[in-house]
């Protein structure tokens, strides 16, 4: 899975799965298999992240390292490097200027995959 990807699933939660159906005898009736739960179309981006223990420890809200590390992302150059070529940007070298940048472009996807998103942390 690409580190975007693990980034969304930390935020989004993981895809939802299907309940097994239930075996039933072969005397009794079959029931309609349950319902699939619907896929999560929004989620509140700053609450669900300000609520992982840790979160008032960490600046999140501006740094991509501190962002990674609440999800549990290893946040070293090479995962940042990669994360940014993931999204685009070939040019990355690590300065405060690309991890800002590379900041806004997470959250600014993360908001067009159905995150709200508060405007100051996208462009």
């Amino acid at each position: 899975m690409s580190i975007f990807g693990k980034i969304k699933n930390a935020i989004f939660g993981g895809e939802a799965k299907a309940a097994e159906p239930e075996v039933k005898p072969a005397a009794e009736p079959v029931a309609a298999a349950p319902a699939k739960r619907a896929a999560i179309s929004e989620v509140d981006v700053a609450s669900r992240l300000d609520s992982i223990p840790g979160s008032d420890k960490l600046n999140w809200r501006t740094s991509i390292v501190d962002l990674m590390k609440l999800v549990q992302i290893d946040a070293s150059y090479g995962n940042r490097k990669e994360l940014a070529q993931e999204l685009g940007n070939s040019d990355y070298s690590g300065s405060a200027e690309d991890n800002i940048l590379l900041h806004k472009q997470v959250m600014n996807k993360i908001a067009a995959a159905g995150g709200i998103v508060p405007a100051d942390l996208k462009d």
